[in-house]
Order: structure tokens, then sequence, then C-alpha cells
């Protein structure tokens, strides 16, 4: 159905939220009522646009523990607003600014209404400025941008209502959005008007460590060279005294050139070719810092570090691959000196965990880590070539000219590492894993390192650093005692060390003697034979787990429950059932506790061993407990990927979801760029649920979750991963009986498979499915059915059979009053005219799709009809209204920055100019082909034979 129109541009309301939330009417400023209200108000302005369901808002206001009339409590605040917002409206007038949408509320504003609103164009422009060479625009434009705020987004409202995630998504985009601005203005010369600007940003995100580094260049650039070191040794300190961590790279490379006076400007300074440049040159500038904080205090291993500095620089050697037991400490080691070198490798370092012996699910594969690193290196993930052998080729092909560390912890096997080598000399790979990689020495210059447990003198040194040097030397022999307990595994002795410290008036006699009692209560959690050192480990861990408190220990044996080997505060409360504040309390004991470590903001994870041990002693606690903790946490995964799926996928329908379980904790999103972060950190966890061979019943999630998740692999081009999903997710809901669910999945199942010429397989599935969904009445999934069967039909060349599709899609969607259906299966009939060579048809209906495209405000609708009409009229020889039509979808295709049609656009171009104009026909198909090599796709080599022909 239609959307309302949004018409605000005609009403007199202003907002501002950039600080304290105010409003006016024409120019009287309107009280907005009590706090609960003016809350409302605020989650709808953030959200501008956007239907915001009504438990969001409840949840909101109320947290864990809203009244029995919270909803219409709501309800009445909103009727004041209204009351407020047109003060003409009638009992039964219908409300144009704030309007009823998808069970909750939505705020119709245009761009002029809102100071948020008018920062998003302001920011948006400024980007596009600064990609396209234009520093000086760029600069003024994200100046003004950052001129709009004025404090933390809805300043004024109650702490507990204004820490509510949106709201921290918004003072994000602020500081992003400030970084552009140091960027630009240095490469613009504006620094002078910048500079108060950036201060108060600096100001407000204290450890945004590539914020500080433009500020301090600002500074420096202004002539306060005094005061740009100063401030470098402020961020410094407080890194160390918050984080525990050095400076990264960029501020360190701020540092250096204020030091050496060089130009402030920094690497990513647009070049004033940018217009003309390919897309991998834009990309360039991103230097990824992703190397995990290491520990503050780091024991030994002098023989291991001089091993690893005498590979550098590389030579013989490209990498390295660290081997040990599990607990050993590869990790802490390989990341202690990734940090101490990463000044050798400016173009940025890149980490990832693969997963290789995660006790919660698969190893990570190796097309899984190198998206991961693509999208790392600033590639979209649209952008992302299907196959793997495409993947590596543009992986490689961004770090042949770079310097660059790559950490691969957590490695199973040397097939899993292989791909994810660069072949440039000048990078240096750092492996760890529990297997001794011997198979790299040959086919990767890899040189190997075996890591033992500590000596007794290194164990002596860890407690030492550790407990203070005096209380270890008063008590020796309680000290080695202790060593020998922890088996000298740094894993075992960092938990000792973590609850010693906390009880420093007890003798570490009592410690030592603790720690033997324990020792025979837990063969039971024991992994391996009684020569093996995680035998005493587990005594360790036992006496720790004991040592919590009620909630924490309940959280520990929760937290075993995740898919993933990170969790994150929402995740984490989800599991526990805990609210967030109590559950921040809780992960900080576990973290004191080196149970659970928080490894950047709010994100924690924790080791394969107490992974394992928690798993055991959750064998012994109630059943229902777990499942109604994985019921939340599966409820916080489906539910926050349909929210950032649904920012993402505006016009895209999604299966309507059932409430959360109580408990849930679901993550809002005011940005598509946040959605898409969300995204891209959870999908290990994501993927995992699906694929999990055991679903403890929870086939409706399984399925709704493979739902949400089949648009962003296909946009990826991610075509087996999708397969093995929707595959996984169509035996799920058979299980559970789930008729629904099996109809969605054959459907979304017989697309990929069509996707990769598996028609027959294809068929079979979408046949499956439009029976389900005929037999139930479900109008869209039957008219999306149709659709992709029309697909797999117009690839088989049987044009006539896809338009008898197209005419029962449009039959269903006209039953359902969906417009957007209709205008995406108007074009689609267009196009199968162009295949029948029915130009004159094919025109004729591209031109309906794009009116009914704009009708309903449809970009991507409205881009595709403009490029299939295009093709339309150069069949037809109208060759100027081709190239007109044609530049109509070039431009809508930039706009929604889609890399793949706007090369197809430009190939259009390029036929259309071939006969009559060469030079520029092989101008288009050449910024075609930048595009199609850039994305490594196979249609590349197609194009390159035609341009050299």
């Amino acid at each position: 159905m239609k959307p309302e129109s949004a018409p605000a541009t005609e009403h007199p309301l202003r907002f501002s939220i950039l600080g304290p939330l105010r409003a006016w009417y024409r120019d009287t400023e309107l009280h907005l009522g009590p706090p609960k209200q003016q809350g409302v108000l605020a989650l709808l302005l953030v959200q501008a646009g956007q239907p915001v369901p009504l438990h969001h808002l409840v949840d909101a206001l109320w947290g864990d523990d809203p009244p029995g009339r919270a909803v219409n409590v709501v309800h009445r605040h909103v009727g004041a607003l209204r009351r407020l917002f047109e003060p003409g409206l009638t009992q039964r007038g219908r409300a144009q600014v704030l309007v009823r949408a998808a069970g909750g509320y939505r705020l119709n504003l245009g761009s002029d209404a809102s100071d948020l609103l008018q920062f998003r164009q302001l920011r948006d422009a400024g980007q596009e400025a600064a990609d396209d060479g234009r520093p000086e625009e760029a600069a003024d434009l994200l100046l003004k941008a950052l001129s709009l705020w004025h404090g933390p987004t809805a300043a004024g409202l109650p702490h507990e209502l204004r820490s509510h995630p949106v709201f921290a998504a918004v003072d994000s985009e602020y500081y992003r959005a400030a970084r552009a601005a140091a960027e630009a203005s240095l490469a613009a010369g504006r620094t002078k008007a910048a500079l108060p600007l950036l201060r108060q940003a600096a100001q407000g995100d204290p450890l945004n460590e590539l914020l500080q580094a433009g500020f301090i260049r600002v500074l420096a650039a202004e002539g306060h060279t005094a005061q740009a070191l100063e401030h470098y040794r402020s961020v410094r300190a407080r890194l160390a005294g918050e984080l525990g961590v050095d400076p990264g790279p960029e501020l360190r490379a701020a540092q250096a050139d204020v030091l050496h006076g060089t130009d402030t400007a920094p690497d990513t300074t647009p070049s004033t070719t940018a217009s003309t440049a390919s897309p991998e040159q834009s990309w360039s500038s991103v230097r990824p810092a992703q190397l995990p904080a290491t520990l503050h205090v780091f024991t030994g291993r002098r023989e291991e570090l001089e091993h690893l500095d005498s590979l550098l620089p590389a030579d013989a050697h490209t990498a390295v691959a660290i081997g040990g037991a599990p607990g050993v400490g590869k990790t802490t080691l390989a990341l202690h000196w990734a940090h101490r070198n990463s000044h050798r490798f400016p173009d940025g370092q890149l980490y990832i965990n693969l997963r290789g012996y995660d006790p919660a699910g698969d190893p990570l594969t190796p097309s899984m880590a190198i998206c991961y690193f693509l999208e790392s290196l600033g590639i979209p993930s649209e952008r992302i070539p299907p196959s793997l052998d495409s993947r590596i080729a543009l992986y490689r092909s961004i770090l042949a000219r770079r310097r660059c560390l790559i950490v691969l912890d957590n490695a199973r096997e040397a097939k899993q590492v292989r791909p994810l080598l660069p072949g440039n000399p000048d990078c240096f790979t750092v492996i760890t894993s529990r297997e001794e990689m011997t198979g790299l020495t040959a086919s990767a210059a890899a040189s190997l390192l075996n890591v033992s447990t500590l000596t007794a003198a290194e164990s002596l040194d860890f407690l030492s650093r550790r407990l203070g040097k005096s209380r270890v030397e008063r008590e020796r022999g309680a000290a080695i005692e202790i060593a020998a307990h922890c088996g000298a595994l740094p894993l075992a002795l960092a938990i000792v060390c973590a609850r010693a410290s906390s009880r420093p008036a007890v003798p570490l006699s009592d410690i030592a003697a603790e720690l033997a009692a324990s020792r025979d209560s837990l063969r039971a959690f024991t992994l391996t034979g009684e020569s093996d050192p995680a035998t005493d480990t587990r005594s360790v861990f036992s006496w720790s787990y004991r040592a919590l408190t009620e909630q924490a220990a309940g959280a520990f044996i929760r937290l075993c429950l995740s898919p993933a080997h990170s969790v994150s505060i929402h995740a984490a409360a989800s599991l526990t059932g805990l609210t967030v504040k109590n559950t921040r309390r809780v992960m900080s004991e576990l973290h004191r506790a080196n149970l659970w470590t928080e490894y950047k903001t709010e994100q924690y994870i924790t080791h394969d061993l107490l992974k394992v041990f928690s798993q055991e002693i959750a064998r012994t606690t109630s059943g229902n407990t777990l499942t109604a903790a994985r019921r939340r946490l599966y409820d916080h995964y489906l539910h926050t990927a349909h929210h950032a799926s649904s920012a993402i996928n505006t016009h895209r329908e999604h299966p309507a979801l059932t409430a959360a379980a109580p408990g849930t904790h679901v993550v809002s999103f005011t940005s598509t760029e946040y959605a898409a972060e969300w995204l891209h950190q959870e999908l290990p966890a994501l993927q995992a649920i699906v694929l999990g061979h055991d679903h403890y019943g929870a086939g409706a999630q399984v399925w709704r979750l493979a739902a949400v998740l089949e648009l962003v692999f296909d946009r990826s081009g991610r075509r087996q991963e999708q397969i093995a999903i929707q595959s996984s997710a169509l035996s799920a809901a058979q299980q559970a009986g789930d008729t629904e669910g099996q109809a969605q999945m054959h459907r979304s199942l017989g697309f990929a498979l069509g996707r990769t010429g598996d028609d027959s397989a294809a068929e079979t599935h979408l046949h499956e499915a439009l029976t389900i969904f005929s037999t139930a009445g479900d109008l869209l999934g039957a008219a999306l059915t149709h659709r992709y069967l029309a697909f797999l039909s117009n690839a088989r060349n049987r044009h006539h059979e896809a338009l008898s599709h197209y005419e029962a899609a449009s039959s269903l969607y006209r039953s359902a009053m969906y417009e957007v259906g209709l205008a995406a299966v108007t074009n689609e009939v267009g196009w199968t005219y162009i295949l029948l060579e029915d130009f004159e048809g094919a025109a004729a209906s591209c031109r309906h799709a794009v009116g009914i495209a704009r009708e309903v405000g449809n970009r991507n609708i409205e881009a595709a009809s403009w490029d299939s009409l295009g093709v339309a009229y150069h069949r037809l020889a109208r060759h100027s209204e081709a190239l007109e039509a044609l530049h109509r979808a070039l431009a809508l295709y930039r706009e929604l920055n889609d890399a793949y049609l706007i090369a197809d656009t430009l190939i259009h171009i390029g036929d259309v100019h071939s006969p009559d104009s060469p030079h520029e026909a092989h101008q288009a198909w050449t910024d075609a082909l930048k595009i199609l090599d850039s994305l490594g796709h196979p249609e590349g080599d197609l194009l390159r034979d035609r341009i050299s022909k």
C-alpha cells in the first residue's frame, strides 16, 4: 500500500535534538511536556521517517519493568504531541505529522524541519565532495554540519532514557563526521574554522584515537605545536589509565608529523582527480587498526620475541606460525609482538579469530574471513565478488601496494590459512594455532615457533608482576607451589592472580592450599590425561568460579550458550535475563576474575578452555533455565537482525516476528551505517545459530533469521553460504512442522539455487513454496515466488512462461494493494519484452514502471526502470531518449552507491554511443571495466574482449 507522504515542508514546525530537545511552532517555542512525553518525541525524532514500534517506545521509557498501563501512557503522550504539532487537528481528523505506522508511530518531517536531518544531509554531501576530490567544498559542508551540534543528543532527558542505544548511535555519527571534517579541513587549508568545532568533538570522545589524531594535526596546522604535543601526551596517558593500551598507529603518526614538522594532512586527502579514479583508489585510504588490546603487563618470552624480531624485515620469511598447547599464551605473545612492531606497518594491521577450536561452532571458512578483511579494508559488502578465487584476487590486489601486518589467530589447519596470506613480501603474517603448521614452511615461506609453558623463573616473574615482587618474595615457596598447581600455564596463572589481587591480605600459602584442596574434586572437568597441564588448570578454573557472586556465576554458565567467540553487552544481558546496567556490573566482575575479558567497549571474549569448562558446569544446571536463556539470546539476534536489515533494505518485506521473550534486549538503529556495522560484527553468530545441528526447538526463530539474512548474502554474492543457510533453516522449519517457514525457505533456497544454475532443484523448491503460500492465502509470498519463477524462466529463454508468472504476481500484488511489488513486476515485464524483442511493448511497460516507482518513492526500482527503458529506446534507434533514460538510471545508482549496476548502466551507455561516437563508447566501457575489475567480477573479461576488438 502506498505510504503516506511527508508534508513537513508545508508545516511550520522546527525541531532540535542535537543538544537539548526543543521544538518551535512558527516562531513560538513549544513546551514539550513531562520527561516521558519528551522521551517519546526524542525517540521518534532520531528515527524520523521510520516507523518506531510501540513496544520499542515502552522498552525505552520503562526498561525491564513497565507499568500495566504503559501502552495507554504512550498513546496519551502521542495525543498530546499531536495537538501541539497540529493545533487545528480535530478528534476525528487525520494527523499528518505524527502518524500511526507498522504497529507504532512515525514522525513525518522534511530535512529542513530537524537539525538532525539537516546535519545528515550536510554530512552526506560533504562526504560525497571529499570522495569526488573537492576538499574546499567538503570542508565547508562538514563544518556546517558540526556547527549544528550543541551537546549530546537529547541532552537533558533522564539518564536512564538518554543512555538508550539510539541516542548513542547518533552521537557516534557526530564523531565520525568530525573525523571527516578534520581530514577535509587539512586538505583544504581551512583549519582555523575547524579548530573550535573539532576541540568540542575531541572533548566529547577522548578515547577516539582517529578523532584525536585529526584534532592534533589541526592544532599543529594552526601553529599550536606545543599544545598538539601536550594533547597527544594527555590522550596517551588516558588510554593507558583507562584501557591499558598504548596509542595506535594513527595517533603515533600524528605525533610524528608534529615532531618532524611535516605536512599534517593525512594520507587520506582526496586527489584532485578523484572523480576519475577507480573505486579501488578511493578505498586505498582505509588503514585498519584491528589489533585487540594487549596485556598491560607482559612476562618472559625473551627468546620467542627475539626470534620474531629476527624475521623482520621479511627477507626469507613472510609469515610465522606460532604453535603450542591451549592456554600457553600464543595469542598474548602474538599480540604483544604485533603492538610492539605495528609502527613498521604504516598501512594498517588486520586481525581475525579463525575460531579453529571454538567449542561453540565450526571454524571460520576462508571465504568468510576474506569477506571480513575486504570489508575492513573499505570494500562494501555488495561489491565483494561471489567466488573465493575472485575474493582472494581482490584481497591480494588491495594489499599489493601496502605494508600491512596480518594476525590470523586460532587457526585450525594450513588450508584455512593459505588463502589469507597476501602475495606482497612487504606484508607480514602472524598465525597462532594448536597445530604445528609444517605445511606452510614450503608453500608460504613461514617460520615455525613453538611456545611451551613458562619456566619456573618466568612463572615466578609472572606472579611478581601481577601480585607485587615483595609479596612473592616473602612467600617464595608458596608461589612456587601455586605455579605448579597452574601447570606453569599463563592462562591459569592469570586467573589465580586476578583472584589473589582482590584478596591482598590473604597469604599466598592459603591460596596454594585452596588450589591443592580443589584439585581432587575436579576430575569431571579434566579434558585429557593426568599429564596434561589442563588437568591442574581445571582446579584453577573451579577455584575462581566458586569465588564469584551468585549472579556472576549464573552469567558465567549461561554465556557458554553463545554461538560466537565474542558477545556484546546486549547479547550477554539477553542470556542472563538481567538489565543492561546489571549485566555491565556482572561482566565487570567476570573481567576482573579473568574469566571473560572486555576486549573493546562492551564486547567480551573468553578462552576456549574456559568456555568448555562452563559448558561442563552447565550440564548440571536446570534444562529449563538454559532453554529460557537460549530463547532470549536467539530472540536478541533475530529481532536485532530484523531491525538492521529493515534499516538497510527499507523496501523489502520481512516475515512478521512474534514478541521477543521477556528479558530479551533488542538493539534499534538510526542509520544504515550503524545497522551494517552490527550485521558485520554479529554475522558469525547469526550464521552459527542457523547452521547449528541442534536448533533446540527454535525452528521458527531459525527460519525467520535465515529470511532476514537472505538479502545480506544475495547482495554480497555469497551463494554457497546462502544455500547452506537456507537449507539448514528449511530443515529446522520442517522439524518444527512450521508450514510458513517451509514456504519461505523453499522460496529463498529455490532462488539461491537458481542463481548458481541448478535450475531443476530451484524449480522444485519454488513450486513447493508456491503450493504452500497459495494454500495459506499468503498473497505477497506467492507473488514473490512467481517473480522468482519468472526469473528462472527467463534464464531458460522461456519468456512467455515468464510473462505468465509476472501476470500472476501482478494480480496478487493488486489484490494486496502492494504498489512497490507492482512497480518491480512492471519493470521486470518490460525487460522480458526486451528479451522477446518487442521493444515498443518494453518501452511502454518501463515508462509505466518509472511512474509507479516515483509514486511509491522507491529509487531502486525507478533506477532499474530507467535503465530498462534506455535499453528499449536504444533497440528502437531512439538514441537521444536512450541516453537521457540511461543517465537518469546512472545518477540514481550513484546515489544508491550500487557499484555493479553503475557498471551495467555504463555498458548500456557505451552500447548506445558505439555506432556514432566510438570515443564516448570506449570511455563508458573503460569506466565500467574498472568497476568490474575492482569487484573481481567475471563479466570484466567479456567487456575487456569487446574493448580490445
